[in-house]
C-alpha cells in the first residue's frame, strides 16, 4: 500500500499547477465560463425565455434574467422531475438533490447535472485531495481507507425514474469503481435510510477497519465517532484508528465543534474545510494557516455577489468578481452548469484575500438576528461565543438563538438556548462574556445595548444534554446534511425547542 499511497499522492498534486492558473487570471477564467454557460443555455427553454442568443455582455445578462430563489423556479424543476428536458440546461438531468434547508419543512429539488457531476462535485473532491497531499506530502491517507458519512437516496415517485437523495448520496452512488476500493463502509450502509439505524450499521463496519481520513459535516461525525467509542471500549479515537490523519468537513461552521473533536482525537489529527452545498462546490482551505477558503474559480459556476443592502429589493444589483470589497457580506449568486440562472443559494460570505480570492462563510441569508437593528450573522454568534467559551473553559456541543420582542414597557433581549459538552462553572458569567464579545464584534449590537435602550443582556439558558438532537428527530431531520439553525428572527423553532424539552 506503501507505492499506492505515493503513486495516488503524487497523481493528486499534479492539478495544483492549474488552481495557479485560476489564482492568477481569476477575471479571464470567469468571463470563460461565462462565455460557455450563455453558450450551452442558449437553445433551452430558459435560455429562450429570456432570448440569450442576443445576450453579448454580463451586464446584457443581468439586465434581462432576474435573481432567482427557489421557489421562483419550482415550476421548472418540476417539470424536470415529471420527465421533460432540455428546460433550463442541455443535458438530461435525472439527479436531483434533496435539501430541505435550515428552516423550513418542505424539500428543495436541486438539479444534479452530467456536468456539474464531473466538472464541479468531482473536481471539488479531487482538489481537495490535491490541496491536501501539496500541504502534507508525507501523508500516508490512501494507505488506509477514507471514511464517507452521508445521506440516502431513493427512487424518484415519477415514471422516468429520476432519483434524489442528499448530495453526499448521489455523488457516493455515481463515484468511479476504483474510489470504492479506498472507502468505507459499503455502500448499502453507507445509502441507509433510518439514521440510529445506519449509525450502529457503520460502527460495525468500519471499527475494524484502517480509517485514515473521514469526511462528513462536524455535527454528525461527533455522533458517529461517541458511537465508535462507546461501542469500541477505547478512551479516544486515536487508539481506534491509529492511523486517522485528517478529516475533510463542510456544512456548518467548524470552530465550535473543535474543542470536541480535540477531545475525542487529541493526537495527530489535521482538518481541512470546503464549502459543498447541493448547488455546487464553490470553496477548500488551501491554507493551513487559517481556515479561510479558495474560491474555485473553474467549475462551471459563473459568480455573482449581492450587497445585503440589496436583499429586500425587487431589483437587486450584483457585483462581479472584480468589483468586491474585502470584509463585507454579500449574499452568494450563482450561475451554473447544472441549468441554475443568477440563482439565490441562500449563503452569505465575506472576502478575506482578494489576491487570490479566498471567502468565509459569515451565515444564511435567513440565518441571522435583526430584530431590534443589530443585524446579528451567525459569524459574529460563532466568534463571541467562542471567546465565552475560553474565558470560562466551557465547550458547545450546540446552540440556537432568537429574539425576545419588546414590551409595551421594557426593552427586547436574545435568548441563547446552549447544548454545552463542558459546562461553564458560571453560567450568568458565560453571559457576560458573550454579551461583551458580541459588541466588540458587531458595532450594531454594541449601539443596541448602549444602556439596554433596545437590547437588554442576553438570555442563556442551559439546555439538558440530547435536547438537539431530540429537535432534529422530531423534525425528521436526523443525519445527512441536516443541521440546527443558529439564528432565527423569529422565536417559531426556539419555542419548539423549549417545548420539548418540557414535555
Amino acid at each position: 500500500m506503501g507505492l499506492l499511497n505515493s503513486v495516488v499522492a503524487w497523481i493528486m498534486k499534479q492539478r495544483i499547477h492549474q488552481m495557479e492558473l485560476f489564482m492568477k487570471y481569476p477575471h479571464d477564467v470567469q468571463a470563460d465560463w461565462f462565455k460557455k454557460l450563455m453558450e450551452a443555455g442558449r437553445d433551452t427553454n430558459w435560455g429562450q425565455r429570456y432570448d440569450y442568443k442576443s445576450i453579448v455582455s454580463v451586464d446584457d445578462f443581468k439586465n434581462r434574467v432576474p435573481v432567482s430563489n427557489y421557489d421562483d423556479i419550482r415550476d421548472d424543476i418540476e417539470r424536470v422531475r415529471l420527465g421533460e428536458q432540455n428546460v433550463f440546461w442541455p443535458t438530461d438531468i435525472k439527479w436531483f438533490a434533496k435539501s430541505s434547508g435550515t428552516t423550513g419543512d418542505k424539500s428543495k429539488f436541486i438539479p444534479v447535472s452530467a456536468e456539474s457531476l464531473a466538472e464541479c462535485h468531482f473536481k471539488g473532491g479531487k482538489d481537495m485531495l490535491s490541496i491536501y497531499c501539496n500541504n502534507y506530502p508525507e501523508t500516508n491517507i490512501f494507505s488506509g481507507k477514507g471514511l464517507t458519512l452521508g445521506g440516502t437516496h431513493q427512487m424518484g415517485e415519477f415514471e422516468n425514474s429520476s432519483y434524489y437523495g442528499d448530495l453526499s448520496a448521489i455523488l457516493m452512488e455515481n463515484l468511479p469503481f476504483w474510489v470504492h476500493i479506498i472507502r468505507t463502509p459499503d455502500l448499502s450502509i453507507a445509502l441507509m435510510d433510518e439514521w440510529e439505524s445506519k449509525i450502529d450499521a457503520i460502527s460495525n463496519a468500519t471499527i475494524n477497519e484502517d480509517v485514515t481520513n473521514i469526511a462528513g459535516v462536524p455535527s454528525w461525525t461527533l455522533v458517529l465517532l461517541k458511537y465508535v467509542l462507546e461501542k469500541s471500549g477505547k478512551s479516544n479515537i486515536n487508539e481506534v484508528w491509529p492511523n486517522l490523519e485528517v478529516f475533510f468537513h463542510g456544512g456548518i461552521n467548524f470552530n465550535p465543534y473543535r474543542e470536541q473533536f480535540k477531545k475525542l482525537i487529541p493526537e495527530g489529527m489535521n482538518y481541512l474545510e470546503t464549502y459543498n452545498a447541493s448547488e455546487g462546490f464553490f470553496g477548500i482551505q488551501d491554507t493551513t494557516k487559517n481556515g479561510d477558503l479558495l474560491l474555485m474559480l473553474d467549475y462551471g459556476v459563473y459568480y455573482e455577489f449581492m450587497p445585503m443592502e440589496e436583499l429586500t429589493s425587487d431589483n437587486p444589483k450584483t457585483l462581479q468578481l472584480h468589483e468586491v470589497k474585502l470584509n463585507t457580506n454579500y449574499a452568494l449568486i450563482i450561475t451554473t452548469n447544472a441549468g441554475l440562472w443568477r440563482y439565490k443559494i441562500g449563503d452569505t460570505i465575506m472576502f478575506t484575500s482578494l489576491s487570490p480570492y479566498r471567502i468565509k462563510i459569515t451565515g444564511r441569508t435567513k440565518s441571522f438576528i435583526n430584530a431590534f437593528g443589530e443585524e446579528l450573522m451567525v459569524d459574529n454568534a460563532d466568534k463571541a461565543l467562542a471567546v465565552a467559551c475560553q474565558k470560562t473553559g466551557a465547550i458547545i456541543r450546540e446552540y440556537t438563538a432568537a429574539p425576545v420582542f419588546m414590551g409595551d414597557h421594557g426593552s427586547g433581549a436574545h435568548e441563547w438556548l446552549i447544548e454545552f459538552e463542558k459546562h461553564p462553572e458560571n453560567p450568568e458569567y458565560f453571559g457576560e462574556c458573550l454579551d461583551n464579545a458580541l459588541k466588540s464584534v458587531n458595532s450594531d449590537y454594541e449601539a443596541k445595548r448602549y444602556k439596554d435602550m433596545a437590547l437588554k443582556d442576553p438570555i442563556v439558558r442551559v439546555m439538558p444534554e440530547g435536547t438537539f438532537y431530540n429537535w432534529l428527530k422530531f423534525k425528521g431531520k436526523l443525519g445527512g446534511q441536516h443541521k440546527v439553525p443558529r439564528l432565527n428572527n423569529d422565536r417559531v423553532m426556539l419555542e419548539e425547542v423549549l417545548s420539548l424539552e418540557k414535555n
